[in-house]
């Protein structure tokens, strides 16, 4: 049986590709998958991804400021990323949300350009895709509010308010985020030795929470470690998640793709 996959989070548009970057879309169609999402970072980016997606039909784009690109946020930040939310292969706002490790921005800068985009996306009916650095109070605390907000307007986000994005929380966020039916992305250090917290998150969450991500060209799976990451390598993830749950491969290729397909929405659009 022919596995198929998804990718859920991949920055194709970043510099890394800028050599090889049609070849690598090949290789990863070559090892079965059939969507990649690219997440922008800035509104730069976010056109950016645009512009591949249009060349591209395996290729879909989340449109966002991330935490580390605060500063740039301003007065006209807001519009433009509405306009570009628009486009029929935006499915998702982000990447966002809070990074205390890299400090790109004032704390409390990250926090108001988060919540702008929350509201940004409870506006135009779109799950989010969250960033969390070194952060998982404050990122928590504020996607509990959002989600109140969420349910006091009956918005059908409820049901797929968005991910967080190479989860590093710990059980509590975990079983949390289930609850609220926020999806968990795992990607690449799920397969290292050391990491036997993401181990246990991808071995205890239910499979139809998870997502599995390759966050390239960052993040690469054993026993690509110390290469520039790729979408090819997605089934390395999925075949670690398959080792820890003692199934099948093919199972969770399946169901992390029928997870991605729910919350975003995708359709194959030539």
């Amino acid at each position: 049986m022919e596995i198929t996959y998804s990718d859920t989070h991949c920055h194709l548009d970043f510099q890394a590709f800028d050599s090889d970057r049609e070849t690598v879309i090949k290789r990863a169609c070559e090892a079965g998958l059939d969507r990649i999402l690219n997440p922008g970072i800035d509104l730069e980016t976010s056109r950016a991804a645009i512009r591949l997606a249009e060349e591209y039909p395996e290729v879909y784009v989340s449109v966002g400021i991330h935490p580390n690109s605060a500063l740039l946020w301003n007065s006209t930040s807001l519009r433009e990323l509405e306009e570009l939310s628009h486009h029929p292969k935006v499915v998702a706002i982000g990447e966002i949300g809070l990074d205390y490790y890299r400090h790109g921005a004032p704390i409390e800068v990250q926090r108001d350009v988060f919540q702008a985009q929350l509201e940004l996306a409870a506006e135009r009916e779109l799950p989010v895709i969250v960033h969390n650095r070194d952060a998982s109070g404050d990122v928590q605390e504020i996607l509990i509010a959002w989600i109140r907000s969420l349910a006091r307007g009956r918005s059908g986000l409820l049901e797929r308010p968005g991910v967080l994005h190479s989860f590093s929380g710990n059980r509590d966020m975990a079983q949390w985020a289930v609850e609220a039916n926020i999806a968990i992305g795992i990607t690449g250090p799920v397969t290292y030795r050391n990491a036997s917290q993401l181990q246990q998150t991808a071995l205890e969450i239910p499979l139809d929470r998870i997502l599995i991500e390759t966050d390239a060209p960052f993040l690469p799976p054993h026993p690509h470690r110390g290469e520039r990451n790729e979408p090819a390598h997605v089934g390395l993830i999925a075949g670690k998640i398959a080792e820890l749950r003692t199934i099948e491969k093919s199972e969770v290729a399946k169901s992390t793709s029928s997870n991605a397909a729910r919350l975003f929405r995708w359709r194959k659009i030539d």
